[in-house]
């Protein structure tokens, strides 16, 4: 059903992003991968034969205003752009922290739906990510959980604002990505082997999985403000 769409994939040059223009390309259709840095999309582009994509500042919204012109017409916009997760006390938390945080993963947003809805051709949609943070918070996730519960907000009163377009969001549980670069390879092991443990499921999310939620968030018809979470059972545990 996606055969001849084009799909602007903002954050489509690594971990999720990368899975979701992958599932794209094998279904005919053309991926457009965004990314703020030339050798990602490059790198991305190598892996991508008959994709399209280029360089993106998402604090810079002339360029991204600049997105519909560049690459239109457009099918379907998905939004997986977000900087490496890191776990901040609230004793640390500073306005600055927050936003910094907040720029790309919901300003960034915002923003490009607003540049990218208005030129999306009839039966398009817009899926955002957000996450189970907000269901499942603990100490130190106070932006995570916050900026999922914003985005969940965000993606339900889109869906009416900008309707008859198909406004979805897809909430990842712990997924094997560059998300969790942050931390070096052991913590990050030792991180996943626990959250392993813990779900019902033994094991972490891979990028792959998760992509067909959003493959099936563009190709369903009549199914708007919801939140798909492909998680491995976290907020049931």
């Amino acid at each position: 059903m996606l055969s001849g769409n084009r799909v602007l994939i903002v954050g489509g040059t690594s971990g999720i992003g990368l899975a979701v223009a992958r599932a794209v390309l094998e279904r005919d259709a053309t991926p457009i991968v965004v990314s703020r840095k030339e050798a990602s999309v490059q790198s991305a582009l190598d892996h991508l034969p008959g994709s399209e994509g280029g360089v993106c500042d998402l604090t810079d919204y002339a360029q991204v205003s600049a997105l519909a012109t560049a690459y239109g017409p457009i099918d379907h916009l998905v939004f997986t752009a977000g900087e490496p997760l890191s776990l901040v006390p609230l004793a640390d938390l500073t306005r600055d922290v927050v936003q910094d945080f907040f720029s790309t993963r919901f300003y960034g947003a915002i923003d490009v739906v607003r540049a990218i809805a208005p030129a999306l051709r009839p039966g398009g949609s817009i899926t955002l990510t957000t996450g189970t943070a907000s269901d499942r918070p603990g100490p130190g996730w106070l932006l995570g959980a916050t900026v999922c519960g914003a985005t969940d907000a965000l993606t339900r009163t889109l869906a009416v604002e900008l309707a008859p377009v198909r406004v979805n969001a897809v909430s990842p549980g712990v997924i094997r990505s560059p998300l969790w670069a942050a931390l070096d390879d052991d913590a990050r092991q030792e991180f996943f082997d626990s959250a392993a443990t813990a779900l019902p499921l033994n094991r972490v999310g891979e990028a792959e999985d998760v992509a067909l939620a959003y493959v099936y968030a563009m190709e369903q018809q009549h199914g708007t403000g919801a939140i798909l979470r492909v998680d491995g059972g976290t907020v049931l545990v």
